[in-house]
């Protein structure tokens, strides 16, 4: 992972470019957050990523009142529930939101993700919540994502899209693409008929078999390394 805030700079602009080739993100509807010496470093407002530049990347103290910023550019219009799950989350270095297919189909019908896979249990148990709906941008939005949050590592915005909160952003990045992958394998199984749930006891065994392969500290989106 880099290390030096200009190499952070380069990062965020190339998972930027990444997510849309990727399919995960389409436009400048995703955002993306990261955690540097005490303040955050978020992509700016409505900037199609192959314009980005590293300058333009907006900067927002973690303490403090909320709201001011540094760069040329105002921040992303969700800046207010990245910093708020980096507030909240001292574990979180990396917040990934997109607006991927499969994940805001679930959203629009309301429906959390339950287990269907044993890799949900990288998301720190065994469902996907749904949270509430609130126009973007705004503290409510903040506090329902928050509330969705709690004790995972990803959750849906009703009618939005997905978050996915990681320890770097390399982390971040892999959980966004393991989400989506967990929606759409949810929403074509239910097409073809009802999805048998593994139990919250087979969620914390493959959990458990996670924590006792290891993480890597760094490489390879920072994935359990027994994953896949």
């Amino acid at each position: 992972m880099p290390r030096n805030e200009r190499e952070l700079r380069q990062a965020i602009i190339a998972q930027c470019r990444w997510m849309n080739a990727s399919g995960l993100n389409q436009g400048t509807a995703g955002n993306i957050s990261v955690r540097h010496d005490g303040r955050m470093l978020i992509t700016p407002s409505a900037v199609a990523y192959d314009a980005m530049e590293p300058e333009m990347i907006a900067a927002m103290p973690i303490a403090g009142d909320g709201g001011s910023w540094t760069g040329p550019l105002p921040p992303s219009t969700e800046w207010r529930f990245h910093l708020d799950i980096m507030r909240s989350r001292p574990d979180v270095g990396g917040i990934v939101h997109t607006h991927s297919t499969y994940a805001t189909v679930l959203a629009i019908a309301r429906k959390p993700i339950p287990a269907v896979h044993y890799m949900i249990a990288a998301f720190g148990g065994p469902e996907i919540r749904c949270a509430g709906y609130a126009r973007f941008g705004t503290r409510e939005l903040s506090d329902l994502a928050l509330a969705a949050l709690d004790g995972r590592n990803g959750c849906l915005l009703a009618n939005h899209g997905m978050i996915a909160a990681g320890g770097d952003l390399d982390h971040a990045m892999w959980l966004a693409v393991e989400l989506e992958t967990l929606a759409r394998q949810y929403y074509l199984s239910l097409a073809i008929g009802t999805p048998h749930i593994l139990s919250d006891a087979e969620i914390a065994e493959a959990a458990q078999s996670f924590a006792n392969y290891g993480v890597r500290a760094h490489g390879e989106a920072n994935k359990p390394i027994g994953a896949g």
